[in-house]
């Protein structure tokens, strides 16, 4: 399994699906774009090949950040693959009512009621829990901001895909930039969704006779962005809310960030 065929900001790493770059964003100041190459992003990485750790390792990347919760790693009968060079770090977004079994079938029923409500609900949630593992980035992105890194959850898709957008927001990166962003993972996933489907039916428990929610569920449609990027506003005032009211970091901090991984065009 691997992103074949594809045109950037997609690269190959065979074994690993949904994988792609984040950088070289426009920004609202139109004098800046975001670094090239600031981290990359991906679905769960345990089948990379012998060809794709190399891939991996000439990309630069050093450490690699695993979103995913206890319990779907030990569902999944998921492995971390060992990279001499490379550090695998676990930093979960968990909560059990967002991703045990149990808590996972009922949500594929209410992603089949209310798409677009149950996501917001979903990645607020993220955005509750999920301060102390996405710090874990934002601290590696300040302390070796040369260093690209990888972000992963199971799908790459939710988990990774809030860290990316508040990211994006904090580096100043239009909102339409963000939507076309997070919508490429069905681009990423499209090839690979009955597998997909068949790894979320292994986690579930319960009997589920609909499984168009989990069709729902891998979805990731612009307007699901677009809703989370307003959601992110009205609850938290801006990413810099976000940041400073659910992690360590300072402003000062933020600012680094933006002197890090800004650069003139």
């Amino acid at each position: 399994m691997t992103t074949q065929n594809l045109p950037p900001p997609f690269v190959v790493i065979e074994g690993v699906i949904n994988t792609r770059s984040v950088g070289g964003f426009p920004t609202s100041t139109q004098s800046n774009i975001v670094k090239p190459i600031v981290l990359f992003r991906s679905a769960d990485p345990s089948r990379i090949t012998s060809k794709g750790k190399e891939q991996l390792l000439a990309l630069g990347v050093r450490r690699v950040f695993d979103f995913r919760a206890d319990d779907e790693i030990a569902s999944y009968k998921s492995t971390t693959p060992v990279i001499p060079g490379v550090e695998f770090l676990r930093a979960p977004v968990s909560e059990s009512r967002v991703f045990d079994p149990v808590s996972l079938g009922a949500r594929m029923k209410e992603f089949a009621g209310n798409e677009l409500e149950t996501f917001v609900t979903l990645y607020h949630e993220i955005l509750e829990i999920g301060g102390p593992a996405f710090e874990q980035v934002f601290r590696h992105m300040l302390d070796k901001p040369d260093e690209p890194c990888l972000i992963h959850c199971t799908a790459g898709k939710d988990r990774t895909g809030i860290f990316t957008a508040i990211l994006l927001m904090l580096l100043g990166v239009p909102d339409e930039e963000i939507i076309k962003d997070y919508a490429l993972t069905a681009v990423g996933l499209e090839p690979y969704l009955p597998l997909l489907i068949e790894r979320f039916k292994q986690q579930v428990s319960g009997d589920l006779d609909n499984w168009d929610g989990a069709m729902k569920m891998v979805s990731s449609r612009p307007e699901t962005m677009a809703t989370t990027l307003n959601m992110v506003r009205e609850k938290y005032g801006s990413a810099d809310g976000w940041v400073t009211s659910h992690t360590s970091l300072s402003k000062q901090d933020i600012l680094a960030l933006r002197q890090n991984f800004l650069v003139k065009v």
